[in-house]
Formats: structure tokens, sequence, C-alpha cells
């Protein structure tokens, strides 16, 4: 791998580094978007069964509030009764909607930086493939000025620019992909969680409307 890095010369390392974070990102994304840390299949009903007689108690809210993401908006719409017992069903639905829109930022984080990076990395290997060719060039003219025979160069440095030139495209390219794919893949299911979500808090609007009367 080093003679690689050592043949694509100075230009690939920006492209290492973006390689490096692109991972480290996808990881982490990996980590946070399971389903348990995120909507577990049966809170919404656990949490509708503990309050059937009532808004629970404070440290049932808390125990809530720390099981998941979706377990910070059903939490929320606890905390507003315990705070407002006569708080109407529009109110409820507002507390809800914003919880819900922190959640998705919460949810979204680090989406950005991968279609970051997923964009830059064919124009950093682009980078690359242009120096490559100025080092092609310079070495075509380097004896022989504006009339050298292409092949009358310096052979070691046409090879050189053409090893940055293929190489840094080639490493570009299989950054921007995997980031890419990546990327779509956690969109949709960032999507696919906000859409449960959404159905889930209307559900549990009307629970809570009830609790109050």
């Amino acid at each position: 791998m080093f003679p690689i890095i050592q043949a694509a010369g100075w230009p690939i390392w920006p492209l290492i580094i973006c390689s490096v974070i692109a991972l480290a990102l996808v990881l982490e994304r990996f980590v946070n978007l399971k389903s348990g840390k995120v909507l577990p299949p049966q809170l919404l009903d656990e949490a509708i069964m503990v309050s059937r007689a009532g808004v629970p108690s404070p440290d049932v809210v808390t125990q809530l509030e720390q099981n998941s993401v979706f377990g910070e908006v059903l939490a929320s719409g606890f905390k507003t009764l315990h705070d407002n017992p006569r708080a109407t069903e529009e109110e409820l639905r507002a507390v809800l909607e914003g919880s819900g829109r922190m959640a998705g930022a919460r949810l979204q984080r680090y989406l950005g930086a991968l279609a970051t990076i997923a964009s830059a990395a064919p124009l950093l290997g682009l980078l690359g493939t242009v120096i490559g060719m100025i080092d092609i060039f310079g070495s075509q003219g380097s004896d022989g000025g504006m009339g050298t025979v292409p092949g009358g160069g310096n052979p070691a440095q046409l090879a050189h620019g053409i090893s940055v030139a293929l190489y840094n495209t080639a490493f570009g390219l299989m950054v921007a992909i995997p980031s890419l794919i990546f990327w779509r893949y956690f969109r949709a299911r960032v999507d696919d969680y906000l859409l449960a979500m959404e159905i889930a808090s209307e559900r549990f609007v009307r629970h809570l409307s009830g609790l109050r009367r």
C-alpha cells in the first residue's frame, strides 16, 4: 500500500484523510442509527401501558427519556402534562413536533459531512490528475523544449506523472462511491425513522389528550 501512496504523490494525502473521516462517520452512524437506539419496536405500546392510569412519575419519565431518541419525544409529552395538566391537544402536538424536529436533527448528524466527502473526493482526484498531467508535460519539454518529440523527455518523470494522474483518479472514485452509497443509505434510514416517529407521535398525542380529560 505504501508504494502506491509514494507513486501517487502528495495529492493523494487529502484523499486518504477523507477516506479515514468517511470510514469513521459510517461506523458512527451504523452504531447510532440502530433501531434499539432510535425507535424500539414496542416502546410506544409500553409508554401507553404505563400511563393508562395517569401520567407516570418523573422517575419513569426520566427512564423513558434515556431509553432512545423516540423515548425523548414521548417523554416531552409527559413532561408537558406534568407542567400543565390542562394542556390542549394542539399544545401537546406542538411539543411533540418540536421534540421530533430536534430528534430529526440528531439523526441527520454527520450526514452532511459524508455527502461533502462524496462530492469532494472526485474533485480531489481530479486535482491529482491535473498535477500528474503537469508533470507529464514538464517531462516532455524538459530536454528538448517545445519541439520535443513525445517520449523524448525524462522517462522517470513521465512515469511519475502518469502514476500520479491514474492513482489519484482511481483513489478519488474509491472514496467517493462508497461515501455516496452510505450517505443515501443513511438518508433513507433516517427518513423511515422520521415517518414512523411521526405516525407514532400522532397516536401518542391522542392518548395524552385522553389523560388530561
